[in-house]
This record gives C-alpha cells, sequence and structure tokens, in this order.
C-alpha cells in the first residue's frame, strides 16, 4: 500500500510550476525579524528534491528547520542526504534539529546498537541504504555497513531527537499516545504508532506535527494533528510546513518547482468555529 488513502485529507496539491519559478496560492507575508520554523516530512533518500526544497525556502539567519525523520531507506541516496544534511548544517546560519523515524530505529537495532525492530530493516528498504554506501549484491552482514559508513553519519544517527516542541506544536515522528500525558509517552510509540493516535483526539496542549504515515494529501485535524509525510518516495510529494506565517511548501517527485502557498485560513476557521 502506497498510501493509506482511508485517513481523511483535504488539503488539494498544486499545480505545475516552471522551473525554480515558485507559485502562489493565497497570501503570504513576512514579517521581518520573526523567527520562522519549517518542518519538512519524510525524506526516504531522495536527495534532488529535498535540496531543490530546501534551496527555494526564504530563510533568514534566525530560523529552525526540523525534520521529522525518516532520512533513509527506499529511496537510492540515503548516504547522500544524510552527508547533505551534515554539510548543510556546517555551513549554514539556521539552527537544524534532526528527530529520529521508525527507519533510524530499524537501522540502529541492525547495527546492534540502541533501537528496535532491527530484524525487519533488510525488509522496509533497508537494502536501498546498503547500496547508497555502496554494498552490493545481498551482503547482510551489518559489519559490512559499519565498516563503510563514515563516523559522522554514525553520530548523526545516535544523536537524533525523539521529539521537540515548538510553541503551540509538538514535533514527533510518529505521533503520541492519544490518552497519555506527555511525561508518560514512550520512544516506540512516538516512532511507530499510527492508527491509534491518527483517529483519536489527544490531550496535549499541542497540536502534533508527525510523518511516518504516507498519504496523498497533507493531513489537517486541527488543533489535534497536522500529517506531513506525503509518500515523496512513492512519487507523490515533499512537505514542508512554516509554522508561522502558516506556509505549507511542497516539491512533486522527480520535478525541480517547489510550490508554496498559504494555510492560515485552517486555523482562522478553526477560530472562528463556535464553542459548543
Amino acid at each position: 500500500m502506497l498510501f493509506i488513502s482511508r485517513y481523511p485529507t483535504n488539503v488539494k496539491s498544486g499545480g505545475a510550476a516552471q522551473h525554480q519559478v515558485l507559485e502562489l496560492t493565497g497570501q503570504v507575508s513576512y514579517s521581518e525579524g520573526t523567527v520562522s520554523h519549517y518542518v519538512v516530512g519524510d525524506i526516504h533518500g531522495c536527495l534532488a528534491e529535498l535540496t531543490h526544497l530546501l534551496d527555494a525556502l526564504p530563510l533568514k539567519a534566525e530560523d529552525k528547520l526540523i525534520f521529522l525523520g525518516d532520512y533513509i531507506d527506499r529511496g537510492p541516496d540515503s548516504k547522500e542526504v544524510v552527508s547533505y544534511l551534515l554539510e548543510r548544517q556546517d555551513r549554514a546560519n539556521q539552527e537544524m534539529i534532526f528527530l529520529k523515524g521508525n527507519h533510524e530505529d530499524m537501522l540502529m537495532a541492525y547495527l546492534g546498537l540502541q533501537g528496535k525492530h532491527g530484524d525487519m530493516f533488510l525488509f522496509n528498504g533497508g537494502w536501498a541504504t546498503l547500496a547508497s554506501y555502496g554494498i552490493t549484491g545481498r551482503n547482510s552482514d551489518p559489519n559490512a555497513l559499519l565498516s563503510r559508513m563514515p563516523d559522522s553519519h554514525l553520530e548523526f544517527f545516535k544523536r537524533l531527537n525523539i521529539y521537540h516542541i515548538i510553541e503551540p506544536f509538538l514535533c514527533v515522528h510518529g505521533g503520541i499516545h492519544p490518552s497519555k500525558p506527555l511525561n508518560e509517552q514512550i520512544e516506540e510509540e512516538m516512532l511507530w504508532i499510527r492508527d491509534e493516535f491518527i483517529w483519536n483526539s489527544h490531550r496535549l496542549p499541542y497540536t502534533v506535527l508527525f510523518g511516518h504515515t504516507p498519504l496523498q494529501e497533507v493531513l489537517f485535524q486541527l488543533p489535534y494533528k497536522i500529517g506531513l509525510d506525503t509518500g515523496l518516495v512513492y512519487g507523490n510529494t515533499l512537505s514542508c510546513l512554516e509554522t508561522t506565517e502558516k506556509v505549507l511548501y511542497q516539491i512533486t517527485k522527480g520535478t525541480k518547482p517547489v510550490q508554496r502557498r498559504s494555510v492560515k485560513g485552517r486555523w482562522e476557521k478553526l477560530e472562528s468555529t463556535p464553542v459548543p
């Protein structure tokens, strides 16, 4: 199953654009001096679209980039994605915050390090990750990957955060258990949860920005959650939400133009809804 289409979605994809032209739908404005937070969905080894997207963002020095995890597996450029992010972190002015995805969790377990479900790594796109590190054939020995992985990459995977809060948003890969307070959430659920989170409201005082579950369109279930995994590796789009001015940026697999549109109306509609 490429997309879990039974989940409610209600954001339409933008139309085609010319090379490097940002097509704007809805009014988008930026206040000078305002810190913007850009939250990026699942990448899965798709380097070209990631670079085009980040290059198109109107970043200021004080802005922050938050990545929701799943940098690797399935796509062809897992190693190159990690190298690019580390290089960009070294030269960029913006703070970059990297969260752990369930695919990084499987990778770490596969390597004999702290993680879960390492036995599922190769069968969930891990062979593509091995190939990106130059491991050919069907060599499933974890030591082969360890011997080829740069130390900086291993440290990157070890240091990934589980969640990040930018009031009033909580960024996490999979989601949260809807009936637990934040201090009772467990790492495995925050990386792997799906139906129980998506189909229910929750008690936390945050709108949860999450990836993990690939959807054809961004999922808006305000005020509870926004799903930003729009299935790039399956031929759909890579999505990024700017949370201050409420702007959605998207790039379609195999293309260069980045679409942007204001989604502020989602919040305005919520604010105008009478409280029962």
